[in-house]
């Protein structure tokens, strides 16, 4: 066990908007959130999933809806600590801890915050590795468990608990539900036991968040580019180094939804990269050639300081690095290619590994 404190949410924040790739919401909400909660009820204990006993409650906290809502109804608070209150009330028993559900932007801090109201730990897991836009795109979800019950709340004080037959009816009814809420909202869709993170969750993933930012402060500090050290870390490729010529962007089904051109900064004049995204970046390709996608993590990293960008913040003129890593090994599996793979979101693209294809480009 160790604790998380106020230097340690600087960290996870900037490394948990990196493995967001680009969606998650916006980590600044979630890190003032965080602070706030830290400043007044003191550091969070952050534990493995075998530190605590196997039948112990588990609950994650996240935030579902469009990014870019976030900055015009910013949450309460209170409607976070209302889904555990109601998913506790509903079982008739304490959680034990809580987790995050993904560790990418807002959602791998607000169950921090929460931790430190309810004086619990924090599980160092979660259920992605990474963020992705949809509820079931998690690894319970792979291993067949299911989110029962769910429990929502937003900021005027409206909650609901309803008990989905699966993860897919989960996303439907929640998303519906976040649409009336104002296309944003708290939401608690799995009621787990410490065994079942165990072998069912994504293990060390708020410790990576924090090594992640730990190496962009430390770059930062040297005034240098952390994008070597991101991918000897993590494992990854540089796919593309350009500045953005165009962004387009719509709210669609409680998504924001997307593309970004960029135009080459270095390689051949005239070469451009197009970057699609629904919350989370999805696909990066130049011309008909596919340089990355879905579930490996795509991630936009601002040239010029080295900070990661999420996909609301992307802007005309923006001098971007384009890295992709691998992505956690159960999104590799044919289940999680079926959830979370191009095809899914209507890409007519077969996944490839992203070591793959940038090995075929070399050659």
């Amino acid at each position: 066990m160790r604790y998380i404190d106020e230097q340690a949410i600087e960290r996870i924040t900037l490394g948990a908007t990196l493995l967001g790739t680009g969606g998650g919401g916006d980590p600044y909400i979630g890190k003032m959130m965080a602070l706030q909660a830290v400043r007044r009820y003191g550091p969070v204990a952050l534990v493995a999933a075998d530190e605590l006993s196997r039948d112990e409650l588990v609950v994650p906290i996240s935030m579902i809806g469009a990014p870019t809502v976030l900055w015009e109804k910013i949450p309460s608070g209170r409607e976070m600590v209302k889904i555990l209150e109601l998913m506790e009330a509903h079982l008739d028993k304490r959680a034990a801890a809580v987790m995050p559900i993904e560790i990418g932007g807002v959602n791998s801090l607000i169950p921090i915050a929460v931790a430190a109201e309810k004086s619990l730990p924090v599980v160092d897991a979660d259920a992605m590795g990474r963020a992705f836009p949809e509820a079931q795109m998690v690894s319970f979800y792979l291993d067949g468990l299911v989110p029962n019950p769910v429990t929502m709340a937003d900021e005027k004080g409206n909650t609901v608990l309803f008990h989905p037959v699966d993860a897919v009816w989960s996303e439907r009814l929640a998303r519906s539900l976040t649409v009336q809420m104002g296309a944003s909202a708290a939401m608690s869709d799995y009621a787990l036991t410490a065994g079942q993170v165990l072998t069912s969750g994504i293990l060390g993933t708020l410790s990576l968040a924090e090594e992640v930012g730990r190496l962009i402060l430390e770059a930062r500090r040297e005034n240098r580019s952390p994008v070597q050290d991101l991918l000897d870390t993590l494992h990854g490729f540089r796919l593309f180094t350009g500045k953005i010529s165009d962004v387009t962007r719509r709210l669609e089904g409680g998504f924001t939804k997307g593309e970004a051109i960029l135009e080459a900064l270095t390689g051949k004049t005239g070469e451009s990269l197009s970057l699609y995204f629904q919350n989370e970046y999805l696909l990066a390709a130049s011309g008909d050639r596919i340089l990355a996608s879905t579930p490996d993590l795509i991630v936009a990293l601002d040239a010029d300081v080295g900070t990661p960008i999420t996909s609301d913040r992307l802007k005309y003129g923006m001098r971007v690095d384009i890295l992709a890593f691998p992505a956690p090994p159960k999104w590799r599996t044919p289940k999680g290619i079926e959830v979370a793979g191009p095809r899914y979101f209507g890409y007519d693209v077969d996944y490839v590994p992203v070591e793959h294809r940038v090995a075929a480009a070399a050659q």
